[in-house]
């Protein structure tokens, strides 16, 4: 066992897949020399080489679609972009092409490829580097969508995308890159995409969120405690698939749920599960299924973040609302 925060944990899946099997590249912009804005692939370059992990030009469209072009041919690229807000330009290439081409050739051709990228606010960015897409992508048919919150879960999962047959989005909280520390295996190990993970047990109320918004979670938690209120805590991991039994095996025990995710609220993953809640869980619910998530309006710049953040104050007083309605 190692002492990992998240850039570590990902760099070393890295080192692992790029050691174990010779079809994995991994390209972006500044990936390889400086080893990326956030130096999550530092020192892969010089270990493996500028052949399979390199610099490309500041062109998305063309960053991804080299990318399918390769897992065609049989290798398992690995691309960054550089930013959230920078995989716009790519969105032609994404769901035109990576994400249709195995159903396009009747299951000719596969696109085992991973387009990673730092994700979401709360690190005083200028605009298009505090964006929240996974509703977005997770909308696309063929793609799976894959949001760690820890460095544990961003290696298991990691090495599962990278291993998978099927093209994946890959969000990193940048937020929580180097927060958090804890144990993780040196070893290889995977983490099934599409298995959400039950973080705390409870049962007056289940809190559903993933990345970043875990660790607000948890404060609020701590903060609901004071009040005996029982909350339990599902760390959604994988945005597409969804992992329904869980979140419904859960509405069901408490009655009772709160969606927290730092993306526009409309139009959004929390309205999701608040279908499945509705759908799968409606005679169960005690109170109306409810979101805690981020405004309809673009992430403001600096001065006004704060104001636009999701805290444990705000998640609290939904939980306290919820369970005493």
């Amino acid at each position: 066992m190692s002492v990992m925060n998240m850039v570590q944990a990902i760099n070393n899946a890295f080192d692992i897949k790029l050691s174990d099997d010779n079809t994995v590249v991994m390209f972006g912009e500044d990936v390889g020399v400086e080893g990326g804005v956030f130096r999550v692939t530092e020192g892969l370059q010089k270990k493996y080489g500028a052949n399979r992990v390199f610099d490309t030009p500041l062109a998305e469209s063309a960053i991804v679609g080299t990318g399918l072009g390769m897992a065609m041919s049989g290798l398992r690229p690995v691309v960054e972009l550089q930013f959230d807000g920078f995989t716009y330009p790519a969105f032609n290439q994404i769901i035109s092409n990576v994400s249709r081409m195995h159903n396009r050739t009747r299951g000719r051709y596969k696109a085992p490829m991973v387009i990673r990228f730092p994700y979401g606010g709360g690190i005083n960015a200028i605009e298009h580097h505090s964006e929240s897409p996974e509703a977005l992508y997770a909308h696309i048919p063929g793609i799976k969508v894959v949001v760690p919150s820890t460095p544990y879960d961003a290696k298991g999962l990691m090495i599962s995308a990278i291993e998978t047959d099927d093209p994946v989005i890959f969000m990193e909280p940048k937020r929580i890159y180097r927060a958090i520390k804890q144990e993780v295996p040196e070893e290889k190990f995977s983490i099934p995409i599409g298995k959400a993970k039950v973080l705390s047990e409870g049962s007056d109320v289940t809190l559903i969120a993933f990345g970043a918004m875990i660790r607000e979670c948890q404060k609020a938690i701590q903060m609901a405690k004071e009040e005996n209120i029982s909350v339990e805590l599902i760390d959604l991991r994988t945005i597409y698939p969804i992992d329904k039994e869980t979140i419904v095996e859960s509405i069901k025990k408490t009655g009772r749920v709160i969606i927290v995710a730092e993306a526009p609220e409309s139009f959004s993953v929390g309205a999701e599960l608040m279908a499945i809640a509705n759908e799968e869980a409606f005679l169960y619910l005690e109170a109306p299924p409810k979101r805690v998530m981020g405004f309809d309006t673009i992430v403001p710049l600096a001065k006004g973040e704060p104001f636009y953040l999701i805290t444990p104050d705000r998640i609290f007083y939904e939980i306290e609302r919820t369970v005493r309605y």
